[in-house]
């Protein structure tokens, strides 16, 4: 979920939105269940290709106004969007979305299926605050992460859903990640919980990712340079209980608010697993009074293979670790220039989509449009080519 709208300050104004899209390839054909590619297959990553944008018209399903795009997975030739609001109906959308090496030819959204509880009653309000969703191949189920409301006493969550919207059950998660009711000395931060999920690239569990770091392991980020990790962590789907941490550490804050205003902040968005404990990590960093919106969005590659095991450590500020190395892979700013009213909106989650006729795989990124709380956004979707 954006955590910049969801603050109180109502002087933080936000612009991010969603993407979304298929290819001319057969829908489904690199979607293998183990492991996520084909062992034969080139998963090395050393560009990223911007190919183009669409920006759906906001519009409504079944009455229910369409947006809130946090999280986009796509497998099995089929699109999924989770919508963020802890206003019901909860949901995730079906989506349709189709592009070739030239750039969108279709983008839509096809179904809504509303989130239930184990016994497949409707969620009610401020039960969940869905922020990421991926399809799992292996298990033919969803799991999505909430990352609750820390200031209603809401904790984060991992749940796992049947496609028809109905809970299988909920994940085990850290003690560190739940509500600190004692003091605000520790815990995780309002809207800084579990923002990125993605599958284990050898199909046996997920990885699920912090917005921003809990208390104690250092402040939120800002425009000099901090010591700001969050934690990534790896969740055994059989056991259902979490095995490996490592820390990733976030950038300053990109730019300063202007004109008056003050917000800024910087996070965690979104992570994928592209080879084993190798991940593409979507970093956006936002700050108030700009036209543009106010976003700077990059894409990181990530190695975790030396990083220390977080998951025993109480507090990162009192020990010293390895954190996983990053290298800066695409900027969103390279692109503006292109984009709609040169806007890089609210974008907040990714995947790996079919792939090109040349045999290119590709990546769709969307944006959240806050329903436009706060003033019009885009749901926003740029589509990606990699380049090995």
């Amino acid at each position: 979920m954006i955590q910049v709208v969801k603050r109180v300050f109502l002087i933080v104004l936000i612009c991010w939105c969603c993407s979304s899209n298929t290819n001319d390839a057969v829908p489904g054909a690199d979607d293998k269940p183990t492991p996520i590619l084909p062992v034969n297959e080139q998963n090395t990553i050393s560009a990223l290709e911007y190919i183009d944008e669409s920006v759906l018209a906001d519009q409504e399903i079944n009455g229910v106004p369409i947006g809130g795009f946090s999280g986009i997975d796509y497998q099995n030739g089929k699109w999924y969007i989770i919508c963020d609001t802890s206003t019901p109906p909860i949901r995730y959308y079906e989506a349709d979305i189709i592009y070739t090496k030239d750039g969108f030819t279709s983008v839509g959204i096809t179904a809504m299926v509303e989130i239930k509880d184990d016994t497949g009653t409707p969620l009610t309000q401020g039960v969940v605050d869905p922020e990421a969703i991926r399809f799992d191949p292996v298990t033919k189920t969803i799991v999505y992460t909430s990352e609750g409301s820390i200031t209603n006493g809401v904790d984060p969550a991992l749940i796992e859903i049947a496609p028809e919207g109905s809970q299988i059950k909920s994940f085990t998660l850290p003690d560190n990640f739940k509500v600190n009711t004692v003091n605000d000395l520790s815990g995780p931060r309002h809207n800084g919980v579990l923002e990125g999920l993605s599958l284990g690239f050898e199909n046996k569990g997920y990885w699920i990712s912090f917005e921003l770091p809990l208390i104690e392991d250092g402040p939120e980020p800002t425009t000099t340079d901090t010591q700001s990790p969050v934690r990534v962590t790896y969740i055994n789907k059989t056991s259902g209980i979490a095995e490996r941490q490592f820390a990733y550490e976030l950038d300053p804050v990109a730019r300063e608010a202007t004109l008056g205003t003050t917000f800024e902040v910087n996070g965690l968005v979104e992570i994928l697993e592209y080879d084993t404990n190798k991940f593409l990590a979507l970093e956006r960093s936002f700050s108030t009074g700009y036209i543009d919106g106010g976003n700077t969005v990059k894409i990181y590659k990530v190695d975790a293979t030396n990083a220390t095991n977080t998951l025993s450590i109480d507090a990162l500020t009192a020990v010293s670790y390895t954190t996983a190395t990053k290298t800066l892979l695409f900027t969103f700013d390279s692109i503006r220039n292109q984009l709609t009213n040169n806007t890089v909106d609210n974008l907040e989650g990714f995947s790996f989509g079919p792939k090109l006729k040349d045999g290119s795989r590709t990546i769709v990124v969307i944006s959240d449009n806050n329903f436009n709380s706060f003033f019009p956004q885009l749901n926003q979707f740029v589509v990606l080519k990699v380049v090995p």
